[in-house]
């Protein structure tokens, strides 16, 4: 169901009695957060269209920006969605070669699969790459000067089509279409597709002065991460603050509608977040649980965005990354759900 009374300026907050969730259950999560959980630095939770719970941890506020990781990875599926929306792309089943006509590959079995390999292989990470599942070398890719060369290099290789294969570098090739079909950087084409219209801050450029751990993934990554050619990391390097990480995942609980307006369409959505055996759709990750189902998108040290349909609830939480955090899922599961009034 659609709603259309969402704040196009500002966020509204509501109290938890009108939004039909348990104040009392709610007012225990900080508690909870600060003895179990104690890298959360940002939580909101949206119920019916409006914040139901926001609270900010370690000195953090609502304006301050995360590296969210991963979940870098659900707004680059909403990106190629948009570009097939506007006719970019023509559809996922477009082959990722007809992208890059200049790439000249090597003579091995391995292109005959590089060839028939789509978007949609790499939004369901069901391509296969020359590593072993889960042990995926993104350090190799982080030293090449050309990141699109070397993942089309090793793209095709150890393993068959359709079998699922966790892939950062494929993603990474997601944003390096967007950027040849749209002459823009996906930050660039976020600003103007995504953020600026559902009222998400605009990320700005950062030159990148060097390409090492902590410009890439540690204490000095701002704004969004680029490689050597500029083009925007597809499978990490985003920071938001966890308001905005909440606009998108009601964006993607209302179906893509925001202030009247499809941003996404309804059907790419269905898609992408479609109950399957690897429990992962375009980018998103997928879970049914007790009844419930629910589709999130997840990054390195707790960052989450989960999206519950059932109970019109959406919960962001931003983290500072450590390594094995607790999961997220429980607290969710045990503290937010629980204060669902039906």
């Amino acid at each position: 169901m659609h709603r259309n009374y969402w704040p196009t300026t500002d966020w509204q907050m509501s109290d938890s009695a009108t939004l039909r969730m348990n104040a009392e259950q709610l007012s225990e999560l900080e508690a909870k957060i600060k003895s179990d959980y104690s890298n959360i630095n940002g939580i909101v939770v949206v119920r019916n269209g409006y914040i139901a719970y926001e609270k900010y941890f370690n000195g953090y506020g609502p304006n301050d920006m995360h590296h969210v990781a991963s979940v870098t990875k659900s707004i680059l599926s909403a990106l190629i969605g948009i570009a097939i929306d506007i006719g970019y792309i023509k559809n996922a089943d477009q082959k990722v070669l007809d992208f890059f006509p200049e790439y000249v590959p090597d003579d091995t079995t391995a292109n005959l699969q590089k060839q028939e390999i789509t978007i949609r292989h790499l939004l369901t990470m069901t391509a296969p790459f020359a590593f072993e599942d889960w042990h995926e070398p993104l350090d190799q890719m982080c030293i090449a000067s050309d990141w699109v060369k070397y993942t089309l290099d090793i793209l095709g290789h150890q393993g068959n089509i359709g079998a699922f294969k966790y892939s950062t570098a494929g993603a990474h090739m997601l944003s390096a279409i967007i950027t040849r079909c749209t002459g823009k950087s996906a930050r660039e084409f976020a600003n103007e597709r995504l953020f600026k219209p559902i009222g998400m801050k605009e990320v700005p450029d950062y030159e990148m002065k060097s390409f090492g751990f902590d410009d890439l993934f540690g204490v000095n990554v701002k704004g969004w991460v680029e490689d050597p050619n500029c083009n925007s990391t597809g499978g990490w390097g985003l920071t938001l603050n966890p308001r905005d990480m909440a606009r998108f995942g009601f964006l993607y609980l209302n179906r893509g509608l925001w202030d009247n307006h499809h941003m996404i369409s309804e059907t790419w959505i269905d898609e992408s977040t479609a109950m399957n055996s690897n429990n992962y759709g375009y980018l998103w990750w997928l879970r049914e649980e007790d009844g419930v189902f629910t589709y999130s998108a997840l990054g390195d040290g707790g960052n989450v965005i989960c999206c519950i349909p059932e109970k019109d609830l959406v919960v962001a939480i931003a983290s500072e990354f450590i390594i094995h955090p607790r999961d997220r899922w429980t607290l969710i599961k045990e503290c937010i759900i629980p204060a669902v009034i039906d």
